[in-house]
């Protein structure tokens, strides 16, 4: 689910406050927009350059209408450059995953972190981490209104099976991180037994991926984040702790 980041802040720019719990002043880190590249030119290597060209083209038509030519023709480069890095097209695509699994993974420990030094309750942790994103959203889902994950599931006969592995695993962090918030905050919170906090965990992810769907079918960036609105507002029921303005 990667977006790159979106220089952002707290619409209140007031501190988190809850119960008894100690807080301190959360700042979404700058890591949502970091690699988007933001429209300034930037010298590239021919690898990064394919790259960057195949990521933009994927997102847009899908890995299978991605042709090579295509990618060479947008990125500038020439076949040979292109067969040296990459010798075939299902090595372009799991190059292409493996960049994005590595980012994807340094936004999720980048966000949790600045949410963990934000509060110590794991409730408020969780509400602080999907405000960041809802407060970023806009800006990072215009850069980008799409995730290189779904294409590849969607198409995962036309790569190797490692790389549908990679795409599984890096699901299964978001969903494991965000599990073992819920079950750390339940320890507070008895009445959380009562739910299955591995479906709660899953709700948050696809909420997530179901608003670049929505995004992407209706062409407004602002869905994304409506629905991270609607999810924090249901998390602060759910955990009854609402989230720090």
């Amino acid at each position: 689910m990667r977006w790159r980041s979106c220089r952002s802040s707290s619409s209140t720019g007031r501190e988190p406050t809850i119960r008894s719990v100690r807080v301190r002043p959360y700042r979404p880190t700058s890591r949502f927009v970091e690699g988007y590249r933001d429209g300034v030119p930037r010298p590239a290597a021919a690898r990064d350059r394919i790259l960057d060209t195949a990521e933009r083209l994927v997102l847009q038509r899908g890995f299978a209408a991605t042709t090579v030519d295509a990618v060479l023709e947008d990125a500038g480069a020439s076949k040979g450059a292109f067969f040296h890095h990459f010798p075939t097209k299902a090595a372009l695509g799991r190059a292409l995953v493996e960049r994005y699994a590595a980012a994807d993974a340094d936004l999720l420990e980048s966000q949790m972190r600045a949410a963990e030094q934000a509060s110590d309750d794991p409730a408020e942790q969780l509400l602080l981490f999907v405000r960041g994103f809802e407060s970023a959203a806009t800006a990072a889902v215009e850069a980008q209104p799409a995730c290189l994950f779904v294409s590849f599931i969607y198409e995962a006969e036309l790569t190797d099976p490692a790389t549908s592995d990679l795409v599984r695993a890096s699901i299964a962090e978001w969903r494991a991180r965000i599990g073992d918030k819920l079950r750390a905050a339940s320890a507070s919170r008895p009445h959380l037994a009562d739910h299955d906090i591995d479906a709660v965990a899953d709700h948050v992810f696809a909420t997530f991926e179901g608003a670049f769907l929505l995004v992407r079918a209706e062409g407004d960036p602002q869905h994304m984040a409506r629905q991270l609105a609607v999810l924090r507002h249901h998390l602060e029921l759910l955990l009854g702790a609402p989230a720090s303005t």
